[in-house]
């Protein structure tokens, strides 16, 4: 059985609409657990993508914004001091952004509050890695 482009457009419009959905969720969550440990949710993003030194770009790509936008978060969580520029070991032009001590452990705590009742709890493993495979492919087949 074919499906018609009008039933292709409202499934694609249902999906389209069940993923912002999950995200708008998402954001909500780490926006209220940012405010917990007094953060704004772009920190809290920057930390718990932080897993280890890495330079202003690769944390740019990981939190799927702008450099000048990192910028802005990092100075602010330097002057908090949670975060400090170190040289890079290879390139003389970059920095590598490092967690201080205070910084690994707000950002423990942070990962511990996202896990709870976080949006994606229902789901089980298996399932949440089907789920990841899908929404990869869905984004790279594009």
């Amino acid at each position: 059985m074919t499906t018609s482009p009008d039933q292709q457009a409202i499934a694609e419009r249902q999906l389209c609409g069940l993923v912002n959905g999950l995200a708008q969720r998402i954001g909500e969550h780490v926006r209220e657990r940012a405010a917990a440990l007094g953060l704004t949710a772009s920190q809290a993003t920057a930390l718990r993508e932080m897993s280890g030194p890495m330079t202003m770009r690769e944390l740019a790509e990981r939190m799927s914004c702008e450099p000048s936008n990192t910028t802005f978060v990092v100075d602010k969580l330097e002057k908090q001091s949670l975060v400090e520029r170190h040289p890079h070991p290879t390139d003389r032009r970059a920095k590598h952004l490092v967690l201080t001590a205070e910084g690994t452990a707000l950002r423990e705590r942070l990962l511990e509050l996202l896990a709870v009742d976080s949006p994606l709890s229902g789901l089980s493993p298996q399932e949440q890695r089907v789920l990841h495979g899908l929404l990869e492919q869905a984004i790279t087949s594009a």
